[in-house]
């Protein structure tokens, strides 16, 4: 089977409608991009499937949306104004700046024995140098002479130091530090902040979970691959509150809930999917467990998505520094406590990339390449194709009326043939053929993408006829 290249994933995409270079006619922007008709569509698909499977299918969950800007004590409580943030190195030389943690992960990756090599000589933790202080990574940095991954030329490398991720922008006329306010870098701060309130007028007791999609904003110091790594992206998050020491237990089935959804409703390869528990030194200090979901991008393995065990450690920073009461009284057992959290978070514009990476297919047989969408998140589920021009208002009159039931497409440019192709590299999963013939008998040729087999379907039950395969 042939291999995935990055450059093919994106040039399909630009040349078919997924996903533009933003403000291109400008001379376009860095790691910026816009989502065009198709990729539009295909990303809300996604998180209409996101929803119905973890909102619309539960009576356990309500669904939020927020601000991206909130008050800015929001992010001094939860520790994002000094402790979020990346580790930044420069290359004297060339004055380029990179993330020092990928750079030796690079390193480590290119050798089966640097573990054993670098927890002898540096005394190491773990192979994971997000983990590891910011003087051991200059140290071995240095040491080991890691070359610049541009220029490939000798290091001279500064000290690593903390960069952090957060947009400030300002409120009010003065840009002084009383009007400082920030994007949100994620969105889950909005939930913990408001958690008495969606308990109040949802009148939801524990467990209970509060889900909410929206965009995020991270000034990263080495954006790249395509939308993998961008400034502004979207996520998909859940809030999981439980009762403290019942959170093992649902962290463990969040695990299957996630694994299900990837695979058995957004139809990814569970081949090019894997679990990756966090060792107790690399977890973040607000987490109990954390477990990552990789999937294997055109680039290599890429984290998809995450699950942690927040415990109570946001609900309790925001008690203290708002000092208003985000406890929780369970009526039942007449007690009163703080909620533990599990915090299941998927990155959308990350698992729309592993969509796409998903259904790139090529069909030797036929000499072809399309975009193999299972059915429910194809952007277009039926395309109306009349074989002329001239019978345009007959083909109208059937898209008006698939329209009712589905996104549809309607082309009249070009042979059939080349209609047929465009339509299967976009992922079509049905073409309505119309003719005068076939029309004045009440007929319409149904074109199946995957085997290119047609069928005669009466007008009046294609509506019908289409539902099962699209439902």
């Amino acid at each position: 089977m042939q291999k995935i290249e990055m450059k093919d994933l994106v040039n399909l995409c630009q040349a078919r409608g997924f996903v533009y270079q933003w403000s291109e006619i400008y001379g376009w922007l860095a790691n910026s991009w816009d989502y065009g008709p198709y990729g539009s569509l295909l990303k809300e698909n996604i998180k209409n499937l996101w929803i119905k499977e973890f909102v619309q299918k539960r009576d356990d969950m309500v669904l939020q949306d927020s601000a991206i800007l909130m008050n800015s004590q929001v992010w001094v409580a939860s520790g994002h104004v000094w402790g979020f943030s990346d580790p930044l190195i420069d290359d004297k030389n060339t004055k380029e700046r990179f993330r020092a943690d990928k750079l030796l992960e690079d390193l480590i990756e290119s050798s089966s024995d640097k573990w054993e090599y670098l927890k002898t000589k540096y005394w190491v933790p773990n192979l994971i140098p997000e983990s590891w202080d910011m003087q051991k990574q200059t140290e071995v940095m240095r040491w080991e002479q890691v070359l610049n991954p541009n220029t490939k030329k000798p290091w001279d490398w500064t000290d690593v130091k903390k960069f952090n991720l957060m947009y400030k922008t300002f409120q009010w006329v003065n840009e002084d530090t009383a009007s400082t306010i920030y994007l949100r870098p994620e969105t889950a701060q909005w939930i913990f902040v408001n958690f008495a309130n969606v308990l109040r007028t949802s009148r939801r007791k524990l467990p209970f979970w509060v889900a909410q999609i929206g965009k995020a904003f991270r000034n990263e110091i080495t954006p790249g691959n395509f939308i993998f790594r961008t400034r502004e992206f979207e996520q998909m998050e859940i809030e999981y509150f439980c009762e403290p020491g019942t959170d093992l237990d649902i962290f463990e089935k969040w695990k299957e809930n996630c694994k299900n959804f990837l695979v058995n409703v957004i139809w990814l390869d569970e081949n090019n999917l894997r679990f990756r528990d966090h060792e107790k030194d690399e977890l973040s200090h607000y987490s109990k467990a954390t477990t990552d979901i990789e999937f294997m991008f055109p680039f290599g393995w890429g984290e998809l998505q995450w699950i942690a065990d927040r415990t109570d450690f946001d609900l309790k920073s925001h008690m203290t520094e708002s000092k208003q009461d985000l406890t929780y009284f369970d009526p039942v057992n007449n007690k009163k406590f703080i909620p533990y959290v599990i915090e299941p978070s998927v990155w959308l514009t990350r698992l729309f990339l592993a969509v796409l990476t998903n259904a790139y297919t090529f069909d030797e047989q036929n000499e072809r390449i399309y975009l193999k969408f299972e059915p429910r998140i194809a952007p277009i589920k039926v395309a109306v194709l009349p074989v002329v021009k001239k019978i345009w208002d007959l083909a109208k009159n059937i898209y008006k009326q698939l329209s009712e039931d589905f996104v549809c497409e309607y082309d009249e440019v070009w042979t059939i043939w080349k209609r047929y192709a465009r339509m299967d590299e976009i992922w079509v999963p049905f073409c309505i053929t119309i003719d005068s013939n076939n029309y004045e008998n009440g007929d319409v040729t149904v074109r199946f993408r995957d085997d290119m087999s047609q069928q005669i379907v009466k007008i009046s039950e294609l509506n019908e006829f289409l539902k099962p395969y699209l439902k």
